[in-house]
């Protein structure tokens, strides 16, 4: 999958598909008069038609105006800080207090706030390099930095990578143990997003941890959307968290604020890491509006994740049976399950058709049901993420099919 491909939430700064430009084209969104690509054009009816949709499953931060994103934090912020403190410099006041939030939270001892999860792990995974004497990272190959960082471990940090597997899951405890070379730490994606969100059984994840410590390597979760794991694993976070010995989490990916990440794990490490975010440029003179974001993010999304969850199972069940009843001659829904509240949907089209439908379908209908980018998974076939938020808990499984009969309407 390309960076192109990056999660809904991301669509507003990665580039399109090749399925979005060719969509364009393909409906006569050639250059305007101000000089306007294809894809520029396809990528305004996308924005409009979400702002406008009146039923999407999720919404998110996207669909907004600067002004109605300002509002809304400005009505929840009272409710989760005193906002008649002073405002942070350099990583005080509402900083810490979220810091404080997040170590608590995944029970670790200490959290350092960061701007990007990229720069979160690089540096988390440094610091580890240089604790271990290695700097050599095992990993998925279809973990976020191998696909989606432009080799920023290799580029920037000086570690170096090595693949435990390319199999649509997450490494085994096997493929942990054997790899035929030493590595210093072991890094899991959970869940692994590119693979369609999957997760390992508690089992698994338990087994291929301690196949790590047997290497004398430690355990790094990269868990950008590690808060909607708890229904999957049955575990609350903290349990979930313990069996690293650190974790990186974001805060716009589920939680809804505006950017920004954490890596928690033990105080010294935590330490060293505020040093190396200082030298990579991420200690910023004032966060509030982000570090605030991400509190109110803490407070109203994160206890309705489970429900998302739940909830995108029925959705994935009405997915299912819409494209069967409407006679579209192979679709799936991967995982059949979701593990959380997202996860793919595959048909027998090329993106450019799919893309396409889907704007068409909002624009007429004020429907949006499938509002992600349309990816190719080989010939004459897509892919696309769907996310099931606040908005998608209004959908019945009626609704779901009636959307599905509507959107397949149009690819015929």
């Amino acid at each position: 999958m390309s960076d192109a491909a990056e999660q809904v939430e991301e669509q507003s700064t990665e580039e399109p598909s090749a399925g979005e430009q060719s969509a364009g084209e393909k409906s006569g969104q050639g250059h305007s008069d101000e000089g306007r690509s294809a894809e520029e054009r396809l990528r305004e009816r996308r924005r409009n038609a979400a702002r406008g949709a009146r039923r999407v499953l999720w919404r998110g931060g996207l669909a907004g105006s600067i002004r109605e994103r300002l509002a809304a934090l400005v009505e929840a912020a009272p409710e989760v800080y005193d906002v008649d403190e002073a405002a942070d410099i350099y990583g005080n006041g509402v900083v810490t207090a979220l810091e404080e939030r997040v170590a608590s939270l995944l029970g670790k001892e200490a959290a350092a706030f960061f701007p990007t999860g990229t720069m979160a792990q690089q540096v988390a995974l440094r610091c580890w390099a240089a604790r271990t004497g290695n700097p050599t990272v095992a990993l998925h190959a279809l973990a976020h930095p191998e696909v989606h960082e432009r080799q920023a471990f290799a580029q920037v940090s000086g570690l170096r990578p090595v693949r435990l597997t390319g199999e649509p899951r997450l490494p085994t405890a096997e493929e942990v143990r054997d790899f035929e070379e030493p590595y210093g730490t072991l890094m899991l994606e959970l869940p692994l997003r590119d693979a369609g969100f999957v997760l390992p059984t508690w089992e698994e994840l338990t087994e291929t941890v301690q196949a790590a410590r047997e290497r004398d390597a430690v355990v790094h979760f990269d868990g950008a959307r590690l808060w909607e794991t708890t229904v999957h694993f049955d575990r609350p976070l903290d349990e979930i968290a313990d069996l690293a010995d650190s974790v990186y989490v974001s805060f716009y990916k589920s939680l809804d604020g505006f950017a920004g990440a954490a890596l928690a794990g033990p105080r010294a490490l935590v330490d060293e890491a505020r040093t190396w975010r200082h030298r990579y440029g991420g200690t910023a003179f004032q966060q509030f509006p982000t570090a605030l974001s991400a509190l109110v993010g803490l407070e109203r999304e994160l206890p309705r994740l489970p429900q998302y969850v739940r909830h995108a199972r029925v959705v994935a069940v009405a997915l299912r049976e819409g494209f069967a009843d409407a006679g579209v001659a192979w679709a799936r829904v991967h995982p059949e399950e979701p593990h959380t509240h997202q996860f793919q949907v595959w048909l027998p089209y090329d993106p450019e058709v799919l893309t396409e439908a889907a704007v068409r379908q909002a624009e007429e209908t004020g429907t949006y049901l499938f509002t992600g980018y349309w990816d190719r998974g080989g010939p004459g076939l897509g892919f696309v993420e769907v996310t099931v938020g606040s908005a998608g808990l209004e959908w019945t499984a009626a609704d779901v099919k009636a959307a599905v009969a509507d959107f397949a309407g149009r690819l015929r």
